[in-house]
């Protein structure tokens, strides 16, 4: 069983994460561990006609954002790595800096230390060179940085569409293939 951690912040676009949460739910041999920051609990119900409880029932393992004892807080804890999404640029901050003050951000810690995957969904426009800075940091330590863009050659009808390609196209960074995502075929 590979363990994917999937971490949720206020910044909007959570629908980007709770898609890839609803993936997860459908590939074999993936425990999904959910870590959902006070901030993005609130954006959920901005954004969707979900509760909180509904988005944490999605996921196999749900961890408090303020127990840094759980699991994903260790290195020994192996995970095929972590997906953020969104990311807010308060996150960002924190993971480029090594701030670990709580689960979510020490859990990203961990996993650029150990050397595995790390894809932060940075949802914020426009950027200043504070923010790029930032990115190039994470970037520098063997992070990911995915912003939500579009991929138009797919052609989505729908905004469903496209932030179901941008969902799964981040957890094919993670090594889980999603069926029937669109490639590029030139």
């Amino acid at each position: 069983m590979r363990r994917v951690v999937l971490g949720l912040t206020g910044a909007s676009g959570v629908a980007f994460g709770i898609r890839a949460l609803e993936m997860l739910v459908g590939v074999d041999g993936i425990e999904s561990h959910l870590i959902v920051t006070s901030a993005a609990r609130l954006t959920i119900g901005l954004e969707t006609d979900l509760s909180v409880a509904e988005v944490e029932g999605l996921a196999d393992v749900v961890h408090p954002v303020r127990d840094i004892a759980a699991g994903p807080a260790s290195g020994s804890f192996q995970t095929a790595g972590m997906l953020v999404a969104p990311c807010s640029i308060r996150a960002l901050s924190a993971i480029a800096n090594s701030h670990s003050s709580d689960l979510l951000v020490r859990a990203a810690d961990v996993t650029l230390k150990e050397h595995r995957p790390l894809v932060l969904m940075v949802r914020e426009a426009p950027l200043h060179l504070g923010h790029l800075r930032l990115m190039s940091q994470v970037v520098e330590m063997g992070g990911v940085i995915y912003p939500p863009v579009p991929a138009l050659y797919t052609r989505p009808e729908t905004l469903d569409d496209m932030v179901s390609h941008t969902a799964a196209r981040a957890l094919d960074l993670l090594g889980v293939e999603i069926d029937g995502m669109e490639r590029w075929l030139g």
